[in-house]
């Protein structure tokens, strides 16, 4: 009983991870189209549009009896905000802030998407902070060495580690056609700091997203239903402002090559399957324990960049995945310990309650025989009186 108990503890960690991984491999394809020349507006959109296309079946084979009767307008404006939030505002701003910085600089502040989440949920009191129990003290200081980790294994490298070497680099089939793609080094100070802001305001839009889902599971709790609502809502979004941005018609022309992959990729496993688990996760476990996995996806993006595109590890990177994965286990501690606090025993009736503790409550049974007997005592009292 207490394995099966543990195991359906795991299973939100374990999701976790498996979500966190989809994200390693649609960074290991951004990389390799970033090279090939790609317009990332319209990858996003293209990509919205596949988690849509994908999504929708799914929805309709698996929920439509039971979500339809469900949606309302609410449901719909929730639907508008998140494809808005977690799709359209949060991906453009972070592959601006790519542009305006550097991929470094993006990548370390979007690692505050943890805190930023931990300070929303606190304020909108979805989350209680508990800072004089052990369980909230592990809470935030997890969050704190999360953060910190990622600062570490983003800006310092230290001497070179050479734990593998695959001798795979995939970039090597991509020449570089497109150098404005990667964040130019010379930028002015007002560059970098306008693109310091948008990197900001994805985080915060990724956090807001993930405070309008735990709001949204609870008022229409079908995942596939909501997951494509949100795809089919960024979609229209995405290709309205690439549209706007981006007037160049051969653009938008698909071909089997790299672009197509990482579209599709992005789509149908992040936008899709991975959105429809952290939707469940949020249901499990809240939006601080999905946020709190965030600064992992470094790690696992540097493990798939030395095995597939012969990036070398530091001693920054180990160091920094090692403070990642204590605050990680810690946050997840605190969680744990929170949930086994809320739940509490159910009161045991006064009849029940012994005055001896070593002393059991006897129950007498009164069964069809004892009362058959009864009856004919009761019938010879009457006879004699």
């Amino acid at each position: 009983m207490q394995n099966c108990k543990a195991m359906e503890g795991l299973k939100p960690v374990l999701v976790m991870v498996v979500v966190q991984s989809l994200f390693a491999g649609m960074n290991v394809l951004y990389k390799l189209v970033a090279n090939d020349g790609i317009n990332f507006r319209i990858l996003i959109a293209y990509r919205m549009v596949f988690a849509a296309a994908f999504m929708t079946p799914l929805a309709l084979v698996f929920e439509i009896r039971k979500s339809w009767t469900n949606l309302t307008w609410t449901v719909l404006f929730q639907s508008f905000l998140t494809g808005l939030f977690g799709g359209t505002v949060a991906q453009n701003l972070y592959i601006e802030s790519l542009a305006k910085t550097s991929a470094t600089y993006s990548v370390a502040i979007f690692n505050l998407v943890p805190a930023i989440t931990f300070i929303l949920s606190t304020s909108l009191r979805m989350e209680k902070l508990a800072i004089r129990t052990h369980a909230g003290k592990a809470k935030v200081v997890g969050t704190i060495l999360g953060i910190g980790g990622a600062m570490l294994f983003t800006f310092y490298k230290g001497f070179q580690i050479n734990i593998w070497s695959t001798n795979v680099n995939l970039l090597r089939h991509y020449g570089d056609k497109n150098n404005h793609a990667q964040a130019p080094s010379s930028a002015n100070k007002g560059s970098i700091l306008l693109g310091s802001g948008m990197a900001l305001g994805s985080c915060t839009s990724f956090a807001i997203w993930l405070i309008i889902q735990a709001k949204m599971n609870k008022r229409y709790p079908y995942l596939y239903s909501s997951t494509a609502l949100m795809a089919f809502m960024g979609s229209v979004q995405s290709v309205a402002f690439s549209i706007c941005m981006d007037r160049d018609w051969k653009q938008w022309k698909l071909g089997w090559n790299i672009q197509l992959l990482a579209m599709s990729y992005s789509g149908i496993l992040n936008s899709g399957i991975a959105v429809t688990l952290m939707a469940w996760c949020v249901k499990k476990g809240g939006p601080v324990f999905v946020a709190s996995f965030q600064p992992l996806l470094l790690v696992m993006v540097a493990v798939a960049g030395s095995l597939l595109l012969d990036e070398k590890l530091h001693l920054g990177s180990v160091l920094g995945g090692l403070l990642i994965v204590s605050g990680l286990y810690m946050v997840l501690w605190g969680k744990s310990k929170e949930m086994k606090n809320q739940i509490t025993p159910l009161p045991v009736p006064a009849s029940l309650q012994c005055q001896d503790e070593h002393q059991s409550p006897t129950i007498e049974v009164i069964t069809s025989s004892s009362m058959e007997d009864m009856n004919h005592i009761n019938d010879r009292n009457v006879t004699n009186n």
